[in-house]
């Protein structure tokens, strides 16, 4: 079976090109032309590589890459206009594994998906979990819907960013510096105070018992942890 190949651009003579290039390299290749309809593309897919435009107009390309990597770890290629360094450094904390600038030969991108595919195979099985849900708590990575028992938590842009990146990586200690990055940037790296402020947000609207609580849990001195479905971690 051919690899799947996902590219999100605007722009439909990009998506041409890389379509015709990607298929006489034998992949499979799934376009979409619009952001708002990426992530459930991505799910109902289920690519191998996901190359993406982060410069679109009609969606935040920015929000697109990490919830991407929030739904799984697929790989991603950014392909952006942009050449900034910031952007670069950006785009890699929020999750992409390689930034390309446009324009872009068609033959070097070809090989660079053909070398981040190579690693990936050799490494662990791609997995989409969009979903966690324990009949009490739901929580859709790919629409950021929350909701307790059937009735919908109204989370800010910020705890919904910091509890995505948790439960993405349920029951693994996420570092302090991770959660900063995803969430505010790399200028925020080592706000570990600021971060412990909003995490008590969090838990005053996940939890039942927010003094005591069951899903977002400590590593002191190293990070938090999404212990969904009782799970704890040894030492806590």
């Amino acid at each position: 079976m051919s690899e799947k190949v996902l590219i999100i651009d605007e722009d439909p003579g990009v998506l041409a090109l890389l379509r015709f290039g990607l298929e006489q390299d034998d992949f499979t290749v799934v376009t979409v032309d619009s952001g708002r309809k990426a992530l459930r593309t991505a799910y109902d897919t289920h690519p191998d590589l996901i190359i993406l435009d982060v410069m679109m107009e009609e969606a935040d390309g920015w929000s697109i890459c990490r919830r991407l990597r929030y739904m799984s770890d697929v790989p991603i290629v950014v392909l952006s206009t942009s050449a900034r360094e910031r952007d670069v450094i950006d785009a890699l904390s929020m999750g992409a594994d390689e930034y390309l600038t446009k324009p872009r030969s068609l033959e070097e991108l070809k090989a660079r998906v053909h070398a981040i595919l190579r690693r990936a195979n050799m490494s662990r099985e791609r997995s989409w979990e969009p979903i966690y849900e324990d009949g009490d708590l739901r929580i859709d990575l790919a629409d950021g819907v929350i909701s307790r028992r059937g009735e919908r938590i109204h989370l800010t842009p910020t705890e919904s960013r910091l509890l995505m990146c948790l439960v993405s990586r349920k029951g693994e200690v996420v570092p302090h510096r991770d959660l900063l990055t995803n969430a505010w940037g790399q200028e925020y790296a080592e706000a570990v105070d600021y971060l412990s402020v909003y995490i008590r947000y969090l838990r005053e609207k996940v939890e039942q018992d927010p003094s005591n609580p069951r899903y977002i849990r400590t590593r002191w001195g190293i990070g938090y942890y999404f212990a969904g479905d009782g799970a704890t971690l040894e030492g806590q």
